[in-house]
């Protein structure tokens, strides 16, 4: 009678869909709404991503200079506002082309641009946090890929994990551009980028940037998402 009675209730629950909890034959749920991520919209990363960068949780872009990790996390800021969304950029260094990020697609009355001052990585944290704390943003952007190394380590790795306690739960993305991984939360995502530019013109008046061919290795905890994607970018060189 109770394997019976069991069948009875394992047959209700599954019209109901509610059976997930009583069986292991199921494959395991994962989060694929789309209102789960900020995408690229670069398709092949996005791809890669299973959607794009995910929103409650603290992301990196890693690499050295000249990888393309200013150019991708404008690419992903220009996403978010291209969506209807409001972004903001924690600029340390205040070095952000206007011109740049316009081009890149952003659109400008939907972003709020923090400008750094004498590079001072305490008060980007405090303006990051204050930002955070607001809330209504679809993706914060933090760039201190221009710091020294040694004085990043310096950072207490307990500052991250305040981050990830403000962010959790919410729909906004942290996105956090460093030279080298430091500071991805459980569920965030770190894209390690190396690179290589492109220059027509020999002078040094006469070269252009006609473009860029990007590796981004993506690596993710629990290996939901890992793998690799190459982007070749293109500018227009008139």
């Amino acid at each position: 009678m109770a394997n019976i009675a069991l069948a009875r209730l394992e047959t209700a629950l599954a019209a109901r869909k509610l059976d997930r909890t009583l069986t292991t034959a199921l494959p395991p749920l994962e989060r694929q709404d789309a209102s789960a991520f900020i995408t690229t919209d670069v398709p092949a990363l996005d791809a890669c991503l299973r959607g794009g960068l995910p929103r409650g949780q603290l992301s990196e872009i890693v690499g050295p200079s000249s990888s393309g990790r200013t150019s991708l996390c404008l690419q992903t800021i220009a996403a978010v506002t291209r969506r209807g969304e409001i972004a903001a950029l924690v600029d340390t260094f205040d070095r952000l082309d206007v011109a740049a990020a316009a081009a890149a697609g952003i659109d400008l009355e939907r972003l709020l641009w923090i400008r750094g001052h004498e590079a001072r990585i305490a008060h980007a944290l405090k303006a990051l946090n204050l930002v955070l704390q607001a809330g209504g943003f679809g993706c914060v952007a933090l760039d201190i890929a221009d710091i020294p190394l040694i004085e990043l380590k310096r950072i207490p790795f307990t500052t991250w994990l305040r981050v990830q306690r403000v962010i959790e739960g919410s729909d906004t993305a942290c996105v956090l551009v460093a030279p080298q991984p430091l500071a991805r939360s459980a569920g965030g995502l770190t894209l390690m980028l190396t690179g290589r530019t492109r220059w027509s013109g020999d002078a040094d008046r006469s070269r252009r940037l006609t473009g860029a061919d990007l590796n981004i290795r993506v690596v993710s905890p629990r290996r939901r998402v890992d793998g690799e994607v190459g982007v070749r970018a293109v500018t227009d060189s008139h």
